[in-house]
């Protein structure tokens, strides 16, 4: 199944041939996602023409509200976090909308939930079709699950589709039995895992640069890199979340899901064609290629930091124990550095550095790929300041491309310094990227599952990241280190890259 951004014969019929009308159903729909990311999101589509006028949305929750309190409610989160608010797409959009309220632990509940979603199809036109959202805790899934093939709402491919929201478990063993749980009821087919990251046009088109631009792809190997560095960088602290990221953490939160798909894009190899699986099974491969570490690993290749009182933007900040909803003696890492290692022909003596952490100095994200030195001494004399070529793709939030290498200053002598060249999406293409959400909830409409994560993608990232999380786990306070909120991190993690003669890019 070929994506709508490599697919030009699909983006020139966007405008003839829409998604099949259809009712999406959003469970926990009285929470934050919903509003601040789901509708905006849907609205967007919609107001771009993207989307089937019979296109419906039942909110589900244990909230009491009415059809209007809803639409309300989302009226609030879709003004303030759509790309464009048109008051005239609202109304008709709006149209659409409805909630159903009741206790998801109650099996009885989806004979009626079912019930009003037939009287639905009748009124709206949807004609059977159905897109679940769980935007729920695991822990609620088997009830839904169950229920669902009672009442005969599981459907088949052609009719029903499932999106599951992160996190994909806790370790593999939750992972695995995560994945049994859905796919009793759901075939893989219908089974849609969504990390937001895989919708970031600037994610997808690592694929873009790679693989259509001929100058790239013969240096993207062990012959030239010297090493890879992966960051996701905020500045934010837990945002009213502190009891999730206790028990989550910086490797359950960010590095399981987040980096490591950026990771397996990056290192993948070319696939036989732009389609749903032929993709997966190459980042599949890059996964089953990494070294599983042992405890003797761990403890030389990963770094863990907790941060502590500091300063962002003149402003001061507390402590991570500081923080509601977490333990005074916590010791949970804000903050995670890996070194990782792919033993296959492309990357074997590569390493590949992650790093992930709350409070830091910049929200930034971003791949950089560092080349070796030149093998000749013809002008490291003349360097002023000696440097290694680093391609750089950000991600956010200063979106683009840049080159780094040496260059002659001006002059009669022969003196060198680093300079870029840099491309950057808002400059160029003069038009703001449509959100994650958009691109991801539309490829979902239109069954296509090349940006979501298979079960065996989910089982083999944990097969990585659970050895650390036991090690971990099985530490004591002594071994967390720290940091001060608004630096780059704990010294640490500097270190793990100078015991290499390597140092982490400035961003």
């Amino acid at each position: 199944m070929t994506t709508l951004l490599q697919n030009p014969l699909r983006a020139g019929l966007r405008i003839d041939r829409l998604p099949k009308p259809v009712i999406m159903v959003i469970f926990g729909a009285s929470g934050d996602l919903a509003q601040r990311k789901l509708l905006p999101a849907l609205y967007d589509l919609a107001r771009e023409r993207n989307l089937p006028s019979e296109f419906t949305v039942v909110g589900v929750g244990r909230s009491p509200m009415s059809d209007d309190q809803f639409r309300d409610r989302m009226h609030e989160g879709v003004q303030g976090h759509s790309r464009d608010f048109v008051p005239q797409v609202w109304e008709d959009f709006a149209r659409g909308l409805f909630y159903f309220a009741g206790d998801l632990n109650q099996p009885e509940f989806y004979g009626e939930l079912r019930t009003y979603l037939e009287e639905l199809d009748t009124k709206r036109g949807t004609q059977g079709n159905r897109v679940y959202y769980l935007s729920i805790p695991p822990s609620s899934f088997p009830v839904l699950l169950e229920s669902m093939v009672t009442q005969g709402m599981a459907g088949t491919p052609e009719t029903v589709r499932i999106i599951v929201e992160k996190p994909f478990g806790r370790d593999l063993k939750t992972g695995q039995e995560l994945n049994a749980i859905v796919s009793r009821v759901f075939h893989e087919d219908q089974i849609y895992r969504i990390d937001h990251y895989l919708g970031k046009e600037t994610v997808q088109n690592i694929l873009v640069f790679r693989f259509a631009n001929a100058i790239f792809e013969p240096l993207w190997d062990r012959r030239y890199l010297d090493h890879v560095q992966i960051t996701v960088a905020e500045t934010v602290g837990l945002e009213g979340r502190g009891k999730y990221y206790e028990e989550a953490g910086a490797l359950r939160d960010m590095l399981q899901n987040h980096l490591m798909q950026v990771l397996t894009l990056v290192c993948m190899e070319p696939p036989a064609a732009i389609e749903a699986n032929t993709v997966r099974d190459e980042k599949v491969k890059v996964l089953r290629s990494m070294v599983v570490m042992d405890a003797k690993d761990v403890a030389l290749n990963t770094v863990r930091a907790q941060y502590s009182r500091g300063f962002l933007g003149g402003k001061a900040v507390p402590g991570y124990r500081e923080e509601g909803g977490v333990n005074l003696e916590s010791i949970t890492p804000t903050y995670a550095a890996v070194k990782l290692h792919i033993d296959n022909w492309r990357w074997s003596g590569v390493p590949i550095y992650l790093r992930t952490g709350k409070r830091l100095a910049k929200r930034a994200s971003e791949v950089s790929l560092h080349f070796r030195e030149s093998p000749s001494h013809l002008f490291r004399r003349y360097s002023t300041h000696p440097t290694t070529d680093v391609l750089a793709l950000r991600i956010q939030p200063d979106e683009g491309i840049s080159i780094r290498f040496d260059a002659k200053v001006p002059g009669p002598d022969i003196t060198m310094r680093p300079v870029n060249m840099d491309f950057r999406y808002g400059t160029t293409f003069a038009k703001k990227s449509p959100e994650a959400y958009e691109r991801l909830l539309l490829d979902c409409l239109y069954k296509d599952q090349t940006l979501f994560a298979r079960a065996d993608e989910v089982e083999y990232a944990w097969k990585v990241v659970t050895p650390i999380i036991e090690q971990w786990t099985q530490g004591t306070p002594a071994d967390l280190a720290s940091y001060e909120a608004g630096t780059w991190g704990p010294k640490a993690a500097d270190q793990l890259l100078n015991r290499d003669n390597r140092h982490w890019r400035r961003l």
